[in-house]
């Protein structure tokens, strides 16, 4: 820690204050220093003084051996200005960082968790700012992050199934095509033709139907993966800034209640008579926390307005390019099939494409496959016909 000195000057306000509270002085210690600054003031506007900041001399006047209680009227004696004279303290926050705040940081952590019932059954106390209501904010922002990783993931398949269903409609046209081009008879091969060229187009239909849904598809992605990370992580900004702000509290109230059992036994310490460094350094790291927590507070506040606002918006707008496309998709295949009359369609199959050129290959491969049980009636009605013809009365086998 170092100190440098200087002086500042200070307009009151309405009510005759600049905005600080003091502590120290005599009897107990050699110096006044500055507890805390208050929002809105005139010390707090000007931004010179901070807490821990050593009280030398008020409008040219010394205020060594004086009492908190002298100092302060000599303020109040002032007209609508006031010189303040300081030594200066200059500290990094992390000497503040002891293993004692970092227990303290790790105990609001598990009080915030806690019902009120819970903690006073455990003997822990519990701050007021843990009943926070953006830190429960965290609870809806998972179940929207559930809500829009369910809605893309939906939004995934059902563009993928229509991609199946393009290259579907690709094939079908291809084959009727096909068949289109083999057909002899004009009015088939017509026919076919169209009903594949159909097809086809319906496909091109849906590939730029698909096009279009990407763009949605990436903006519930962003949504997903990039602003609801963003403001949890500024939340956990947040709550860390939180718990540190209240350790440095209950360090200073552990501090005070320290100081107070020394006046009541008078009884002198080490700490407050050589000027009560620790304290102050305690104090500057409260300060420099608190205003770190202020501005994330405010920033978590900006983020889920907006996030909010967002959420509801780009619910609504997406859906409806949704809806939008899909529904210009039906149209554009519902025009393309409106006042078609493929069918009946009249083919002369003695005519067409398919016929065979010469059908003696194919009885040949049937008289092949005839089955064993016509070749042994056939030997059973020879051998009978033999026997008749010996003059025999009965047949040895007879057929149905």
């Amino acid at each position: 820690m170092t100190i440098t000195t200087g002086s500042v000057v200070l307009e009151k306000d309405g009510s005759n204050l600049i905005g600080i509270s003091i502590g120290g002085g005599a009897p107990y210690c050699p110096c006044l220093y500055i507890v805390q600054i208050f929002d809105n003031t005139p010390a707090a506007k000007e931004g010179t003084l901070q807490s821990g900041d050593e009280i030398t001399g008020v409008d040219n006047i010394s205020v060594k051996g004086k009492t908190k209680s002298e100092v302060a009227k000599m303020i109040q004696a002032a007209q609508s200005s006031v010189t303040i004279r300081y030594n200066k303290l200059h500290a990094e926050p992390a000497q503040g960082k002891t293993l004692d705040l970092i227990l303290k940081k790790v105990k609001h952590r598990l009080v915030e968790n806690m019902s009120s019932s819970t903690a006073d059954a455990l003997g822990l106390s519990r701050a007021i700012l843990c009943n926070d209501s953006l830190l429960k904010r965290l609870e809806d922002l998972k179940r929207c992050e559930g809500m829009y990783r369910g809605l893309v993931e939906h939004t995934r398949r059902l563009l993928r199934s229509y991609y199946d269903l393009s290259q579907t409609y690709k094939d079908f046209g291809n084959i009727f095509s096909t068949i289109g081009v083999r057909e002899l008879q004009p009015r088939a091969s017509e026919v076919f033709t169209k009903f594949g060229e159909i097809h086809r187009q319906m496909e091109r239909y849906g590939v730029q139907m698909i096009k279009q849904l990407k763009p949605v598809l990436a903006d519930l992605g962003t949504f997903l993966h990039k602003a609801i990370p963003d403001t949890r992580m500024t939340i956990g900004r947040y709550a860390d800034a939180k718990f540190e702000y209240l350790s440095y509290c209950l360090k200073v109230k552990e501090m005070d209640d320290e100081e107070q059992s020394y006046h009541s036994l008078q009884e002198p310490s080490y700490r407050i008579e050589t000027g009560n460094y620790e304290y102050r350094l305690v104090l500057r790291c409260r300060q420099d926390a608190r205003a770190r927590f202020a501005a994330l507070r405010s920033d978590v506040q900006v983020k889920i307005e907006l996030l909010d606002n967002k959420h509801v918006q780009d619910v609504v707008q997406q859906l409806q390019r949704l809806l939008s496309h899909l529904t210009t998709f039906y149209d554009q295949c519902h025009q393309l099939l409106d006042g078609q009359r493929f069918f009946p369609i009249e083919v002369d199959l003695s005519k067409g494409a398919f016929t065979y050129e010469s059908v003696s290959g194919l009885l040949q491969s049937q008289d092949e496959e005839e089955p064993e049980e016509y070749n042994v009636a056939e030997e059973a009605k020879e051998t009978s016909n033999m026997v008749n013809s010996s003059g025999e009365s009965q047949p040895l086998i007879s057929m149905d």
